[in-house]
């Protein structure tokens, strides 16, 4: 059996003795509001996902946050498995940073699990002054007790990847964790890997950009990111600037879970790549295509070519499949990473997204499929949007999906996730030979919240998951 948490501290010795851990019962996640026709604030949803209790499949408690339009978006955590050795800390708070507002919310999911409730607000201001940051994105716990969060700008929605730094005992901004003067030009997502003394950070756009929606003539004025920094670890500096072929919008990014490993792979939206990123013999880094998902002619869209657009990845915590999302084309794949080098597919399941038959778009031309795919009817509802960010169960059996990607860009691309309200749906995984399936009997419908259809995004076990944890 997997070594309890409460004997060590936070986590799991290994990622191997995660995917040992207990069954998920509950997930969070955070519903948004902004960008919808609902006034209300955006809130943390618990969802009942233990098939034994007669709440399953239900929102079993709602926490909405003190202000409107925060656009929650991402959740860390205030300790993880960095700290496994020190007994003294426990993952008690959950941070939400806020994509647009700035703010940051620490809720306490420790007392009542099942319950949390509001912890300690951060306002903007407070990061303003201390960091000169804004438009804050991916949380990771550190070793040292702190908390790190991303950003992809400056007060004035300008371009910065900077980094805010709270202590993880008062949640107190303690100022910038890269040195003066020294952040990315722009930020998004990052993960560190300390036995090789990196950390990776990505880029999506200055939140000028894409605040309000998707612009093609900024992609054409090269507005949106296609590189990866490389920072020294220890000095707290970038050390090499990575630029990637078919790389625009690099977005999640993820190390192999092994602490040994010096490679990972990263998700590039709008060319629909997966580049893996690697350590050469010399120290420096490189970086390659690995998968390529081509695009779709189409008439009735935006453009008359669609990308598949990769929002979202994922590693399995034994490092042999990678999954992401095709948000726009509407599949979920997995593929056997057991060579990093050549990944191969050995899953993909429709849920949703641009193409399906009966809707506005007609594909003209597609390299992949024979036909469009059939619309997605789960319990009588037929899903809006396509599939986002996804979760896999420690054991590596199952993996969530949710449906929202970003109110603006959701608004755009997807209308209907705007009147309808995403949802959470359940795949069951083939970990033997690969192989993705929905289970038709798990349906989460934020389109029948109580305050109006709500977005919902990224999804979290009170134990901690395969995107939230580092091991050291």
């Amino acid at each position: 059996m997997a070594t309890k948490c409460g004997n060590c501290g936070p986590g799991y010795s290994t990622p191997l003795e995660a995917m040992k851990g207990p069954r998920e019962e509950i997930v969070y996640l955070p519903c948004i509001y902004r960008n919808t026709d609902t006034e209300a604030p955006d809130y943390l949803a618990t969802v009942d996902v233990d098939p034994k209790s007669p709440q399953y499949c239900q929102v079993i408690h709602r926490l909405p946050m003190p202000n409107l339009k925060d656009e929650l978006h991402h959740l860390g955590w205030n300790t993880c498995s960095s700290c496994f050795g020190d007994r003294t800390k426990s993952r008690t708070k959950l941070v939400l940073p806020s994509l647009i507002s700035s703010r940051i919310y620490v809720v306490d999911v420790g007392s009542e699990p099942r319950a949390p409730k509001l912890h300690k607000v951060i306002e903007p201001k407070d990061i303003h002054a201390k960091c000169g940051l804004a438009f804050l994105h991916t949380t990771h716990c550190l070793a040292s007790g702190e908390v790190m969060i991303s950003s992809l700008g400056d007060v004035k929605g300008n371009g910065k990847g900077g980094f805010v730094l709270l202590d993880g005992e008062t949640f107190e901004v303690k100022g910038t964790w890269e040195r003066p003067g020294g952040a990315a030009p722009l930020g998004y997502d990052f993960w560190y890997q300390p036995r090789h003394n990196v950390m990776i950070s990505t880029e999506w756009a200055a939140p000028n950009v894409l605040r309000d929606g998707f612009k093609p003539a900024d992609v054409e004025a090269g507005l949106y990111g296609s590189h990866l920094y490389v920072w020294d670890w220890q000095r707290h500096e970038i050390v090499q600037t990575l630029s990637m072929e078919d790389g625009l919008i690099p977005l999640e990014i993820r190390f192999l879970h092994n602490p040994d490993a010096a490679q990972g792979f990263v998700g590039c939206a709008l060319s629909a790549t997966i580049q893996r990123f690697y350590k050469n013999e010399g120290g420096t880094w490189s970086v390659e295509k690995v998968i390529q998902v081509p695009p779709k002619k189409v008439k009735g869209w935006l453009l008359p070519e669609m990308p598949g657009l990769i929002t979202d990845i994922l590693l399995s915590l034994d490092d042999r499949f990678l999954y992401f999302s095709n948000w726009l084309h509407g599949d979920l794949r997995q593929y056997d990473i057991s060579d990093p080098q050549r990944p191969r597919l050995t899953g993909q399941l429709f849920l949703g997204g641009s193409i399906v038959k009966g809707g506005p778009v007609q594909v003209l031309e597609d390299q992949e499929l024979k036909s469009q795919p059939e619309p997605l009817v789960v319990k009588g509802k037929r899903v809006p949007g396509g599939p986002q960010m996804i979760q896999l169960s420690l054991d590596g059996k199952r993996l969530y999906v949710t449906t929202s990607l970003y109110s603006a860009w959701d608004k755009q691309f997807y209308p209907d996730l705007i009147r309808e309200g995403s949802v959470m749906l359940q795949v069951d995984v083939d970990t033997v030979k690969g192989g993705l399936k929905l289970n038709p009997n798990f349906l989460v419908d934020f389109g029948k919240e109580p305050l109006g259809p709500a977005l919902a995004h990224e999804l979290r076990y009170p134990g901690g998951d395969c995107s939230s944890d580092i091991w050291i």
